[in-house]
């Protein structure tokens, strides 16, 4: 996963990143990353079509996401493998 290139979706608004709250009885908040561009661009186009335009797509290297995670307070991944779906797997950092 380190070695890996992942994709983001950022707000042109805020600049805040698209996460998730799988769980809405906790707060705990997951970034969402995607393995290709493409992935992205499918989920903004299939469930927020109306606001696609609002969101650019940023890669980050697995080695930085740790560092990235701790500086906007996410509490772990959300991998989003079909983005049609979505299908989302979920992942805790070790903090």
């Amino acid at each position: 996963m380190l070695s890996q290139i992942f994709y983001l979706l950022r707000s042109r608004a805020d600049g805040k990143y698209l996460s998730a709250c799988p769980n809405p009885d906790t707060v705990a908040n997951f970034l969402l990353i995607f393995r290709e561009d493409y992935d992205a661009l499918s989920y903004l186009n299939n469930h927020a079509a109306d606001v696609a335009n609002r969101f650019g797509v940023e890669s980050i290297s697995g080695q930085d996401i740790k560092q990235l995670l701790e500086r906007w307070g996410f509490q772990g991944v959300g991998i989003v493998q079909d983005p049609l779906l979505p299908n989302v797997e979920f992942l805790l950092t070790n903090t």
